[in-house]
């Protein structure tokens, strides 16, 4: 049995991300991400450059030999995939709210705008190892159990593998998708998975940031400790010349990200997680739109 807290916490992100959905992307998502493959339309009759192999030739012996072709339009039916990393770096916040969190409703926005139109949903949950995969399907009580996947889910691990669920993806879905990658990044050797899944799939990066990743308070003397290998470091935060290498490093492994983004060309929304993220996904679509 789902706890009851788990049943009312999803009740609350449906009404807040269904206001959200209604208000700032009714009739946006569709013009945001193209269709693939091709779907029947109708049939016309031949007009002078035509594709003869586009002749429907049972219609045409009907029309007694004047031929007509079959239409097609572009298949407007699209898979979401929420890719949502779990490791325990996103059990981070230094405002109210944790990095994870922040994901799991992004997510919501994200499923509930796919239903919306139609379109089928699925989740993948993963740490340094895939840990739930929902496979896509349309439909209200669909998207339900995939929110519900997202905050009743335990991590079993601590560490991170991007490519791992990269590499998982691609293998068991196999039709073009829209896959939003949420995760904070802090990792390392992807390159080569990402690449793989950007060759298939319509690949959104949705990088979760925390300002106290980037700059460190000068409070004296901090334990840092890594989430995911839980390895404790003494530092000396007014120490001006540590900070700026803290501030340093952060800034090196954001532009190396961004350089990868751009190679693959993998569009980025960037969230920090003491703002709202309303902003950043609505430029994310109105840029989208205008491209």
């Amino acid at each position: 049995m789902i706890p009851r807290e788990i049943l009312d916490k999803v009740q609350l992100i449906e009404i807040q991300t269904g206001r959200l959905v209604n208000n700032l992307f009714a009739g946006e998502y569709h013009s945001v991400f193209k269709g693939h493959g091709m779907e029947f339309a109708e049939v016309r009759e031949y007009q002078p450059g035509d594709d003869v192999r586009a002749i429907d030739w049972n219609v045409t012996a009907r029309a007694g030999g004047k031929p007509f072709v079959k239409v097609y339009d572009e298949e407007r039916e699209l898979t979401v995939v929420l890719v949502v990393d779990a490791s325990a770096s996103g059990a981070f916040g230094s405002d109210a709210r944790l990095k994870g969190e922040i994901a799991v409703e992004i997510s919501a926005v994200l499923a509930f705008s796919a239903i919306k139109n139609n379109d089928r949903v699925g989740l993948l949950i993963f740490t340094d190892e895939v840990e739930v995969f929902v496979p896509p399907k349309k439909g209200k009580r669909h998207v339900l159990r995939v929110i519900r996947e997202l905050l009743y889910h335990e991590p079993r691990r601590r560490r991170t593998s991007i490519a791992v669920a990269a590499d998982y993806l691609d293998r068991v879905v196999r039709r073009h998708s829209v896959v939003f990658l949420l995760s904070d990044f802090i990792d390392k050797d992807y390159d080569g998975a990402l690449r793989r899944l950007r060759r298939r799939h319509d690949l959104v990066a949705v990088t979760m940031q925390d300002p106290r990743e980037s700059h460190l308070p000068a409070v004296g003397l901090i334990e840092l400790e890594d989430a995911e290998s839980g390895t404790v470091t003494l530092v000396d935060s007014d120490h001006a010349p540590t900070r700026q290498a803290f501030t340093e490093r952060w800034e090196r492994q954001r532009r190396q990200r961004k350089r990868l983004f751009r190679r693959l060309d993998i569009d980025e929304i960037e969230i920090d997680t003491t703002q709202p993220y309303v902003k950043p996904l609505v430029r994310f679509f109105e840029g989208r739109i205008r491209s």
